[in-house]
């Protein structure tokens, strides 16, 4: 094949059987839709190309930057197109979480702006909000940037509805699979292909995977954050499930070593759940049925991410003091305590507050007095034992309490005799009228 732009190759990825052995179901074919092979690396190809082309000569007219509110793989699509038409790229987000993307994302030319949003992720129903009102000002009449707004922007799921979606009924033959189970972050892929799945065939089951809210996998929103975002509608899917990063690590495991598929965690995620949820109807299904997942970009870029939660794979010892140890008998007895019983507890004892988001969100709102501890290097300190002393109580906070929990258990079991999380974090402090101050 010949092409005469890289923008050409776009699309038209394989759909892979996995081998039944691999996964068990006796019943169900299941596919695996390979967009890690679109030519910038990911899923995120499609929608970057379909966002930007219209507008592309009128901004290379004015002089505009091309803008996006991502620390990931759109953000990498768009810089590279964004390159071959002779414009810049900006990134503008709440935290990159990944280094290698980060480390990438410069190597390509992008400028990256970390703005303190209070929470990890854009809140458009928070007015106040730093990067909610950078979002509300790039629209603008006037802007110097071309905005692509992938969260709110309908040429995202239409890129999957006109491109990938069709591409999967054509490979099987003209049909629609019998599920669809796709992880969910802008919802854009999950929105388009369950359009046109559902246009061929009405009964398509959609199944979408979100993040546990203690957990992080790169490129899903947890069922929180999901809310937020523009293009979700609750009604695509027939029903939301949690993955948890042990799910995305599994999973991408068994792609790479099983199948010979170079995944990241979000496609690890994808087939995890996708599993998961077959087993339930396997046995009873009287005829052969088929399901299609989504392994959306590549390993390479995730070693970090991966090394930090299973330092075996790598020859290293096992991590010492992890929550990923705790037993859900631990999780259950995590002590935490809601928003009044801590304003009380902070006057009278002063415990040491923790506050384990990252920087830009403590720098626009926290818990006066506290410290900012990111949670990765929480975690980190951790690993070497108690970092506080027994005599010092201590109150852990984060976004929403899931992941301050998990800290307070973990911290409980080694031994720390008064240790605490606040109960629905920092947003429910907010929420309350509770004090917060700005760095």
């Amino acid at each position: 094949m010949r092409y005469d732009s890289i923008t050409e190759a776009i699309g038209n990825t394989p759909l892979v059987r996995i081998d039944p052995a691999v996964h068990g179901l006796r019943n169900i074919d299941l596919y695996a839709k390979l967009e890690m092979l679109n030519p910038f690396g990911s899923l995120k190809d499609r929608p970057a190309w379909n966002m930007v082309r219209e507008g592309l000569a009128g901004a290379k007219e004015r002089g505009e930057t091309i803008v996006e509110l991502s620390s990931g793989n759109t953000a990498k699509a768009l810089t590279l197109i964004a390159g071959l038409h002779g414009l810049p790229f900006k990134s503008v987000t709440n935290r990159m979480r990944i280094p290698e993307v980060k480390e990438l994302l410069l190597l390509l030319g992008a400028e990256i702006e970390e703005l303190p949003g209070q929470t990890e992720c854009l809140d458009p129903t928070d007015p106040d909000d730093p990067l909610t009102r950078f979002h509300q000002e790039l629209g603008r009449p006037g802007s110097a940037h071309l905005h692509t707004d992938q969260y709110f922007n309908a040429r995202n799921a239409e890129a999957h509805a006109s491109g990938t979606g069709p591409e999967i009924i054509a490979d099987l033959d003209g049909r629609a699979p019998d599920w669809f189970i796709a992880c969910v972050g802008t919802a854009g892929s999950s929105t388009g292909v369950a359009r046109a799945l559902r246009a061929r065939d009405p009964g398509v089951r959609v199944v979408g995977l979100v993040g546990q809210k203690s957990d992080f996998v790169p490129g899903i929103r947890n069922a929180d954050e999901v809310q937020e975002v523009g293009l979700f509608d609750p009604a695509t899917y027939d029903t939301i499930e949690p993955v948890s990063a042990d799910d995305a690590i599994d999973g991408m495991l068994t792609l790479i070593r099983r199948c010979g598929m170079l995944a990241g965690p979000t496609g690890g995620a994808a087939y995890q759940g996708a599993v998961r949820h077959l087993r339930a109807f396997d046995e009873a299904l009287p005829e052969r049925r088929t399901a299609v997942f989504i392994v959306c970009d590549r390993a390479e870029s995730y070693l970090g991410y991966v090394r930090q939660r299973r330092p075996e794979l790598f020859g290293r010892p096992p991590v010492r003091n992890s929550v990923a140890t705790l037993t859900d008998a631990e999780l259950r007895s995590a002590p935490v305590i809601e928003v009044g019983d801590a304003q009380k507890w902070i006057e009278e004892q002063r415990p040491l507050v923790v506050d384990l988001r990252g920087p830009f969100a403590y720098a626009a709102l926290h818990i006066g007095g506290s410290v900012n501890i990111v949670d990765e290097i929480f975690d980190e300190l951790l690993r070497g034992g108690l970092p506080f002393s027994k005599q010092q109580p201590v109150l852990l906070a984060c976004p929403v309490g899931e992941k301050s929990a998990r800290y307070a258990a973990l911290l409980t079991r080694m031994g720390h005799p008064d240790v605490r999380s606040l109960a629905g974090g920092i947003i429910a402090w907010r929420d309350a009228g509770a004090p917060l101050v700005r760095e």
